[in-house]
């Protein structure tokens, strides 16, 4: 997550330094509590939190359960994520639904925090989850706010209370509470309130959001804080607690390249649990917020729980025993490789979902050299091929190619690449599907990992044997004429490149295996 990168970063390193030490002193202790302080300073966590962590770390690194460990660095590892958990709120906190319908979900926050936008993802989340939103159009004060809410609503397929046109006109306390009564007499079960925000903090602002307040008695008063905003988060936090107070808090923006740190303060300075963060622009990227998870991400442990969530929304599993069958039957054709992209597509960002894997960290500037695009791309070529070639890529002789390259407005050599990708791929996958081992482009077969029961010797290269004649000149002729004709060892790569007699590939055979790893 590029907000906590840094932290993430600095964190990362102080550890990979203390895995080094078999056993551990109190300087040792000391010294890595010293970078941990450091690295929350500096990733802009507040002070009063710093000091209680840190000093939380080095009484428990001191302790017996570090001194008996049987890994002292690891044991030091998993005591600063336990802590780690504990200020981001410790256990999960979800929305707590009324008993009698509607639920009144109330959103507070700093002009340009995101709550417009939050409140169309949350309506959006709902809506999946089976339930019928309302979002109401309280923000009567920023200039096109109640546009700008019609829009992001319409997006997410939810319906909407806006009767004033906003621009300073209207009655903002009178609009929330025709809303919840709008949603009881239409049915809808849950009620999102989007109220007005200030640049800062002041007298009318909180007099404003405590009067709705009063007015709708919401179940909940989520605070929306930009993960952005630094120091002064932890101000304006404190702050609408003693005006407006709130139920929980949303962080938005982590997507964002900023330190972020302020955004570890705002559970434990107010007493208030992370419910959702928003990480991206797009209205399906609002994740419930998990701590465990959080501090995983945080010391590049990974999360592993969120990817599998993510994977099993998009994919189907109806579809997925389908594609087995296609590829133990080798029917798998470029429509279905079309259908799996789509589905990955479903899943967000590849980047994101790279940087779920633990280790990725160390790997930021692959991640960041990594082209989302490249599937598009591939997507553009699939896509520029007649339904019969999809079938059967065997029939793309060289002018169906140009068709094709013209098509999807890339080269003739894009297209060649994709389908030697997709025959290399398609003959790993059903090797995989009949239990056998697939060659590993460039290495061959695994040694001694074939099949069950498949001959030890099948593969073996056959033993030429030299001439017997007695007459030398004789036998110095056919031996000759048996090594030119004897199966010379295969050259090259198994992507079939760099199959030329001096054994070694050209500069062009690497430049084209290059592409074809940066792409597959």
């Amino acid at each position: 997550m590029a907000t906590f990168g840094t932290l993430s970063d600095r964190l990362t390193e102080t550890f990979r330094n203390l895995r080094k030490k078999g056993q551990l002193t109190p300087a040792d202790v000391d010294g890595t509590v010293r970078e941990i302080r450091r690295a929350l300073l500096d990733a802009d966590v507040a002070l009063p939190v710093v000091k209680e962590f840190t000093a939380k770390v080095r009484e428990r690194a001191l302790g017996d359960e570090v001194n008996k460990a049987l890994n002292p660095a690891q044991q030091v590892v998993q005591i600063v994520n336990e802590e780690l958990i504990a200020i981001l709120g410790g256990d999960q906190r979800r929305l707590q639904f009324a008993k009698n319908p509607p639920t009144v979900i109330m959103l507070a926050g700093l002009q340009g925090s995101g709550k417009t936008t939050f409140a169309g993802k949350l309506a959006k989340m709902l809506e999946k989850d089976g339930h019928t939103p309302l979002v109401v159009a309280a923000d009567l004060q920023r200039p096109n706010a109640v546009n700008q809410l019609q829009v992001v609503a319409r997006q997410a397929g939810a319906a909407i209370y806006a009767p004033q046109p906003g621009n300073g006109v209207g009655d903002p306390v009178q609009v929330a509470r025709d809303g919840v009564e709008v949603a009881r007499r239409q049915q809808h079960d849950v009620v999102i309130i989007d109220t007005a925000g200030r640049l800062g903090v002041d007298a009318e602002m909180m007099k404003q959001a405590s009067d709705i307040r009063k007015a709708t008695d919401p179940d909940e008063v989520l605070f929306v804080i930009d993960a952005m905003i630094g120091q002064d988060a932890v101000n304006t936090a404190k702050a609408f607690q003693e005006g407006v107070d709130f139920t929980g808090v949303v962080l938005s923006k982590l997507d964002g390249d900023a330190r972020g740190g302020a955004a570890l303060s705002v559970a434990s300075v107010t007493g208030r649990p992370i419910i959702f963060a928003s990480t991206g622009e797009g209205l399906d990227d609002l994740e419930p917020f998990y701590p465990d998870r959080m501090a995983s991400r945080i010391l590049d442990l990974g999360d592993i729980l969120t990817l599998i969530e993510q994977a099993q929304q998009a994919f189907d599993e109806e579809e997925a025993m389908k594609m087995a069958e296609k590829l133990a039957t080798e029917t798998f054709t470029l429509e279905d490789f079309l259908d799996q992209m789509q589905q990955l597509k479903k899943m967000g960002s590849m980047k994101k979902m790279l940087g779920m894997l633990p280790g990725m960290g160390q790997m930021k500037q692959q991640l960041d050299d990594f082209d989302e695009r490249e599937i598009d791309r591939t997507e553009a070529i699939i896509r520029s091929m007649t339904p019969g070639e999809r079938r059967n890529p065997k029939v793309l002789n060289g002018s169906r190619r140009l068709r094709i390259a013209r098509g999807s407005g890339m080269t003739v050599t894009d297209v060649n690449a994709l389908v030697n990708r997709f025959e290399q791929a398609a003959k790993m996958m059903k090797t995989v599907a009949r239990g056998g081992v697939p060659n590993i482009p460039g290495m061959g077969p695994v040694p001694g990992a074939g099949r069950p029961g498949a001959s030890a010797k099948r593969g073996r290269q056959p033993q030429v044997k030299g001439s017997r004649s007695g007459n030398p000149a004789k036998r110095a002729a056919e031996n000759a004429g048996i090594a030119a004709a004897a199966p010379t060892a295969p050259t090259g790569s198994g992507f079939g490149l760099g199959g030329g007699a001096k054994g070694a590939p050209s500069e062009a055979d690497l430049a084209e295996l290059q592409k074809l790893l940066g792409k597959g």
